[in-house]
């Protein structure tokens, strides 16, 4: 039991309201706090045991404390049991309470009770409480919530110590609602202890960017245990539950914690850029840290003792397993502060304890270097823990005269540091939570969900894509428009059926009831008509919005890029050339295989018809058919009967219509040969005859291959009236439709007196963009965010130089940068990263002979040229 040194506080036990938790048995147990009882609690107890007539039968007992556990463990059992003494019911007498609290509050080494006369119930209490099993479980609760947060803090200085891409803690939170909760917790903590950190961002570690997962699952499960069990602490002794004990939900999760922090201190130790000092510190943490062998065999018997529900036994191997995994966090955080800290603070520790190099046993001879050590710039958080670390060591002195060495003690200050029991130790933690908690009002920017931020690699395939969109589209005599991102209220509802419930409502601003806009069409639809246009060829390139659940693939705001015919044009022309226009586009994106499934509105409620579903169910049917291709028919049929009405005879019937599916001109053969049900349904046989028209010009046109016709598509929105198509990617990403639309001929009708037909299509272009960004994975492929030809290198600090010889080049046209620094390599590793083709390179010398020296990089070879030519020369290698 350590020795805090600090004031000792007082904690009532027995008063109404009064229960136990996990944070009161520990500063029992350790002897931070004493424990008074309660004299309602005395008085309640008192009165109950006299108000028997009849003398209660007394039977001597002695309390025998498992020889197993340690004394913090045995104090925890005595706590938790005098609560349960406290809180018991008739002919518990208060002598036993007493003497409990005075065994705790005299602090004896060792705990031993004289045999005494017990009642049955007290009898019932001392054996059925399971207070061992719950003193222990209080302590393992107890640790594990402040091991959580420690962990966190120790990891964050790994990720510096070893310079560990942390890009991982960024990408944790997706915005698609279903990243873990804790998870993306521990990804915001970490970034708040690494805020501002120069050192992370190069070398990926596995170790590293499972943090978030690992530590958040250990985080999770604690928090649920520390809930449960301080139900099972105030739980009556009858109903103490051993089965369903809470701590044995920590074991595996506080596993997979060990492993990933015994891999970072491997980690941290060969990044340690001293020989003799990285040789030392291994040997000591080959003798004292416990191995990943250790780890499994602790689970391996703490598991089996759970299968033979040996549950005391098993809670103390739990406890031992607890104690194991904190010694590996403190080895964590020693590796990581003697790789970014260990040199210096050696030379300082020797100089400041003897005034020359430490010479004891096992001391490390640290080698001095020549040149002035570059400044380390820790995060905002793990430099204060940095610091603390530093206090503790300073406070304790370097190594002692018995030959322990520098290093070796500096294992066991750090080591006692991190330990619960330490005197130091809770206001390390509560550092730790301060360093977090003051960042909650201003924590580190989070997007809303469904939403994403692209950086300069990303934007360079965006713009790279819309450029090839735009030219399709301009091919086509298409100009651009552009309208606002809201429209009135009443321009969006009743045009998307069920999907209405997903527009985004604005609140009231003065009178005007006003909407995200859901999609590019209905705004398309209502400008044609507020011009009076009779004919109009448009695109537009622009984002939407809709109040959905964010899935994979699936965003709240996102860009749709659309191709819209309006107007009177031959049969079918425009329906043609809007599909046509979707494969261009799909093929010079080089996405890789697609289809595109096409229907007929037309022939869609002809099949209802047919099929016997009533006229005003058509379109609540169709959404329920629009659903095919995320569930099975057996889902969607039991929608249509249990919800939409349906009978399972008219069910049936769909269903065997929906799995028509085949090669355009021969299903549709199919479907017009004598005997079809739909040639008997005027609606229908238009619309075959409408697809005999498309399908001989996709035929013609080299196209028709990626369709695919198919009687399941249904596309949900009310404004449909004739073909309708879906494009879906066919390689390895899972992104659902990348691109749909038709023909809807009565909508641009519903906001004048006038109706013009109009066929259009929507690219789905951030689903395209996440198959580009994952082919370009794949491949291995980098992207180029800047289109920079030249950096113009001036070494030295004069800006004039820059400015005078850098706008000569942009004058001329060539895309320059510039960079004024005195080290050579500054500019040559900035053109690297930039992967700037030329340097212009101009110094002291260069500038007295007239003279500029370029360079090329690819190639590693430099030339002197007369400054005079340098514009003339570029534009030479450049072929400009």
């Amino acid at each position: 039991m350590a020795e805090r040194g600090e004031e000792i506080s007082v904690i009532t036990l027995g008063g109404k309201g009064l229960s136990l938790s996990s944070s009161i048995i520990y500063a029992v147990a350790t002897g931070v706090a004493q424990v008074r009882l309660d004299s309602s609690a005395l008085e309640r107890l008192a009165s109950s045991s006299s108000s028997s007539n009849t003398p209660p039968p007394f039977v001597n007992y002695q309390i025998n404390l498992p020889k197993t556990l340690t004394l913090l463990e045995s104090r925890a059992f005595l706590t938790v049991l005098l609560g349960k003494l406290l809180s018991g019911s008739s002919n518990i007498r208060t002598a036993l309470p007493v003497r409990i609290s005075e065994a705790l509050n005299s602090k004896p080494q060792i705990l031993e009770f004289e045999p005494l006369d017990v009642t049955q119930e007290e009898l019932f209490v001392l054996e059925k409480s399971s207070a061992a099993l719950l003193g222990i479980s209080a302590i393992v609760d107890h640790e594990s919530t402040a091991l959580s947060a420690i962990a966190d803090a120790v990891a964050a200085i790994s990720c510096e110590a070893s310079r560990a891409d942390v890009a991982a803690f960024s990408s944790v939170d997706s915005g698609d609602g279903f990243s873990a909760k804790e998870e993306v917790g521990v990804a915001s903590d970490m970034k708040v202890l690494l805020n501002g950190s120069k050192l992370v961002g190069k070398v990926e570690s596995e170790s590293v960017s499972k943090i978030p997962k690992v530590h958040g699952s250990f985080r999770e499960i604690v928090k649920l245990v520390h809930s449960k069990t301080r139900a099972e602490l105030n739980s009556r002794a009858k109903l103490a539950n051993a089965e369903g004990l809470a701590v044995r939900a920590v074991l595996f999760p506080l596993y997979d914690l060990g492993v990933c922090s015994l891999s970072r201190a491997k980690l941290n130790l060969d990044v340690i850029s001293t020989d003799d000092l990285r040789s030392s510190l291994a040997g000591l943490f080959k003798g004292k840290c416990p191995s990943s062998e250790n780890l499994r065999n602790g689970v391996k018997l703490v598991s089996q003792l759970g299968l033979e529900e040996e549950y005391e036994k098993f809670v103390y191997e739990l406890n031992v397993l607890l104690g194991m995994v904190w010694k590996i966090v403190a080895w964590e955080a020693m590796t990581g502060f003697i790789a970014l800290e260990g040199v210096e603070w050696s030379e300082k520790s020797e100089k400041s304890e003897k005034g020359v190099e430490a010479n004891g046993g096992g001391n490390v001879k640290v080698e001095r270097k020549s040149e002035k050590k570059k400044k380390v710039v820790l995060g905002k958080g793990t430099s204060v823990i940095v610091q603390l670390i530093k206090d503790r060591l300073q406070g304790k002195g370097g190594g002692g005269s018995d030959g322990s060495g520098l290093l070796e003690k500096w294992v066991d200050d750090i080591s006692l540091f991190l330990d619960p029991k330490d005197r130091e130790f809770d206001s390390l933690l509560q550092k730790v939570k301060d360093i977090v908690e003051s960042n909650e009002s201003r924590r580190l920017p989070k997007l809303p969900k469904g939403t994403r931020d692209f950086a300069k690699e990303q934007m360079t395939i965006r713009k790279r894509a819309f450029s090839i969109i735009e030219e399709v589209f301009e091919r086509h005599g298409a100009t651009a428009l552009d309208t606002p991102a809201f429209e009135l209220r009443e321009t969006l509802m009743g045009k998307y059926g069920e999907d209405s419930k997903l527009i985004y409502d604005l609140a009231d601003q003065g009178g005007e009831l006003c909407s995200l806009r859901y999609d590019l069409t209905v705004p398309f639809a209502r400008f044609v008509a507020m011009n009076g246009l009779t004919s109009f060829k448009r695109y537009q390139i622009a984002k939407v919005y809709r109040r959905d659940n964010p899935s994979k693939g699936r965003y709240r705001e996102f860009y749709q890029c659309d191709f819209d015919i309006a107007g009177q044009y031959e049969k079918m022309g425009p329906d043609f050339e809007i599909v046509k226009i979707l494969t261009e586009l799909l093929n010079e994106l080089n996405i890789g295989d697609y289809e595109i499934k096409l229907n007929h509105r037309k022939l869609l409620d002809g099949m209802l018809d047919i099929c016997g579903v009533p006229p005003e169910k058509f379109r609540t049917i169709c959404s329920s058919i629009d659903k095919l291709d995320k569930q099975s028919f057996q889902q969607i049929r039991k929608e249509m009967v249990e919800e939409k009405g349906l009978t399972i005879e008219t069910a049936d019937k769909i269903g065997a219509f929906v799995k028509e599916r085949g090669s355009p001109l021969e299903l549709l053969s199919k479907l017009k040969q004598e005997g079809s049900k739909f040639l008997g349904h005027d609606g229908s046989v238009d619309a075959l005859n409408e697809l005999d028209i498309l399908f001989k010009a996709l035929e013609k046109s080299k196209c028709i291959d990626k369709v695919v016709f198919d009687l399941s598509l249904a596309r949900g929105l009310d404004y449909y009236t004739g073909v309708i198509f879906e494009a879906a990617f066919k390689g390895g990403a899972q992104v659902g439709s990348i691109a749909a639309g038709g023909r809807y001929d009565n909508l641009i009708g519903m906001f004048g007196t006038k109706q013009v037909p109009a066929v259009g299509v929507s690219l789905g272009i951030e689903r395209v963009f996440a198959i580009m960004e994952q082919l370009q994975k794949d491949q291995n492929q980098t992207t180029r965010a800047t289109k920079t030809e030249v950096l113009v290198s001036i070494l030295g600090d004069d800006l004039t130089q820059a400015a005078e010889l850098v706008s000569e080049l942009w004058d001329a046209g060539l895309r320059a940068e510039y960079l004024v620094n005195k080290r050579v390599m500054k500019h040559i590793d900035r053109a690297k990263d930039s992967r700037i083709p030329w340097m212009v390179i101009v110094g002291e010398q260069e500038m007295n002979e007239g003279i500029v020296k370029l360079k090329d990089i690819e190639a590693a070879k430099e030339e002197k040229i007369p400054r005079s030519r340098v514009v003339e020369e570029l534009k030479r290698r450049l072929n400009r």
